[in-house]
């Protein structure tokens, strides 16, 4: 198996670069400018023509969206230990859970972030403050189930659950509904940086300053 991940520092690919670093495979990396035209770049379009990162081209094969990326490279470590078995309740649960933060969490972080950007910038204020409000919703969500026992969201076992989430509390850093700002989730994240992998990520992407 062959992997190239081309990303950017704390984008959406890293969930995704964090996991290839979980799995313990080789893999190469390819920095994407955000900021300017590079993900529009011609030759960026034809291996992912929405020009996002992250692109993970696995065996010749390039693929977007990150949750599907993790889903997939899930289904090509099936011993990882970062998703339950197959066949499993726990998996069923990985399944919903994973679908939950890719169909509710993570448009509600876009909408925050690109308010303006994305719409009309009269009305960034007010999709901001809805976003805000579904953010606060899945935050409500993610304590009752640290608070049902276990260290992470699916229980004792760290996963790719875990890594998304992560991901997108970091995001929630500059807004009003911090993740870091609940004691509850506070404690999950300071539990979760101090994992080796992450800890690489950060190395590797250039990243530092979270959570203070």
């Amino acid at each position: 198996m062959s992997y190239t991940l081309f990303y950017a520092p704390g984008a959406a690919s890293m969930a995704v670069h964090w996991m290839l670093i979980e799995l313990g495979v080789p893999f190469e990396t390819v920095l994407v400018d955000i900021d300017s035209s590079a993900p529009r770049d011609p030759q960026y379009l034809r291996l992912n023509p929405s020009g996002r990162v992250p692109t993970l081209v696995m065996d010749g094969v390039a693929y977007g969206e990150s949750v599907a990326q993790i889903m997939m490279l899930a289904e090509r470590h099936p011993g990882s230990g970062l998703v339950p078995d197959a066949g499993s309740p726990a998996r069923d649960e990985w399944l919903q859970l994973t679908i939950y933060i890719a169909n509710t969490l993570m448009p509600a972080m876009r909408d925050w972030l690109y308010a303006a950007k994305d719409g009309d910038p009269e009305g960034a204020q007010a999709v901001k403050a809805l976003a805000e409000r579904r953010i606060r919703s899945v935050w409500d969500d993610f304590e009752k189930r640290l608070s049902g026992g276990g260290d992470y969201l699916l229980g004792d076992r760290f996963g790719t659950v875990d890594m998304l989430a992560v991901m997108l509390m970091r995001w929630s850093r500059h807004m009003e509904c911090a993740a870091t700002g609940r004691p509850i989730l506070r404690r999950y994240i300071d539990l979760i940086i101090t994992r080796p992998s992450y800890i690489e990520l950060n190395m590797r992407e250039g990243l530092s300053g979270w959570p203070l």
